[in-house]
């Protein structure tokens, strides 16, 4: 790789992005993204209401919030992330919502500040596929589990990602997107490898459960979501980024044009295998 490559190659950053952009993501909740935890959790409360949940790498913190929402007001959500810059966002989110136990801490999930053996729950969504060394992050995280505590994961896994109708536009952002994961030392198949990083992590097989889901984007209502969102990330902060990472102006229009095209298609879809798992430390 060319020093030219390599400076392109690790200058696109989703951290830290403008208001607009940082919406899309807010469409994740605990009710669509971490519905495998939800009886868990329910059965926790039950004999713990004041329990404590670490949400790790929670970014928009619209999961965050609603899990705050589902544990209830004597539980307590400890929402991190290692971009300082989402926090404020994240907290703006929880309030429009109205929540309240609910506290905001930058953090590494390779070198949490807390002690051993101080959350209940410790949750973590799309992150291992982001990060340097997950096996490392997992065994952080279980540190912070109390005995008898829950830690929960779920990742996506890229290579099974299915765009259709197969507009161009749509498979050059596909490939951008793959590109900026790889670059930035992260994983396609994270969905297929959780399980393997659990068990790197220090967990045992007995203490795993595991679950598959999907990421499907059929509706109107989500399809304009994921579109949109896409077309904001590269009309936002991000898309002189995007021409120093290596599309071109015209790429980066054909691909805001064909997702708002893909919207309005019938037949549009989009699908992602999710893989989820639940450790009982």
């Amino acid at each position: 790789m060319s020093e030219k490559d390599e400076k392109s190659t690790s200058s696109v950053d989703y951290r830290g992005l403008g208001k607009d952009v940082f919406e899309f993501f807010t469409h994740r909740t605990a009710f669509n993204s971490a519905a495998y935890l939800l009886p868990v959790l329910e059965s926790i409360t039950k004999s713990n209401p004041g329990l404590r949940l670490l949400d790790v790498g929670a970014g928009a913190g619209s999961v965050s919030a609603t899990l705050a929402q589902v544990i209830g007001p004597e539980g307590h959500v400890v929402c991190t992330d290692l971009a300082p810059s989402v926090l404020p966002q994240a907290e703006a989110f929880a309030q429009s919502l109205g929540v309240t136990n609910i506290s905001f801490q930058t953090a590494d999930v390779h070198k949490l500040p807390f002690e051993n053996d101080s959350f209940d729950v410790v949750h973590c969504h799309q992150l291992f596929g982001h990060v340097k060394a997950p096996s490392d992050a997992i065994r952080e995280m279980l540190r912070v589990l109390k005995p008898g505590g829950v830690m929960a994961a779920r990742e996506g896994d890229k290579e099974t990602e299915i765009v259709w109708p197969p507009l161009p536009g749509m498979l050059k952002w596909h490939k951008f997107d793959s590109d900026v994961v790889i670059a930035h030392g992260g994983s396609l198949t994270a969905g297929r490898q959780l399980l393997s990083w659990a068990l790197e992590g220090g967990a045992k097989r007995s203490q795993i459960t595991v679950s598959y889901g999907n990421w499907l984007t059929t509706e109107e209502a989500t399809k304009e979501t994921y579109a949109r969102g896409i077309s904001k990330v590269l009309t936002g902060p991000t898309r002189q980024n995007a021409l120093q990472f290596g599309l071109s102006e015209d790429e980066i229009d054909e691909i805001c044009r064909d997702t708002l095209a893909w919207v309005d298609r019938e037949d549009a879809t989009w699908l992602m295998l999710q893989t989820e798992i639940i450790i009982r430390k």
